[in-house]
């Protein structure tokens, strides 16, 4: 996210003001200490012009599809 942001010239203040959150809640997902809602993601991913799958990744090493 922090360097979709960047290439696109935002500042952490710029996003967190377009999609309504505090300069510390962009801060802690770039760090990886937050997990936005899917609301939440979804607003970032409009306003980086994104797709949340480009912006966000979970890896759970520990589950598996069931087939």
């Amino acid at each position: 996210m922090k360097t979709l942001r960047e290439d696109r010239k935002i500042t952490q203040a710029g996003l967190a003001g377009a999609v309504d959150v505090s300069r510390q809640t962009i801060l802690f997902m770039e760090k990886g200490k937050y997990n936005p809602s899917l609301r939440l993601a979804w607003r970032i991913s409009q306003v980086l012009g994104s797709s949340i799958e480009e912006i966000f990744t979970f890896e759970d090493e520990d589950w598996k599809p069931e087939r």
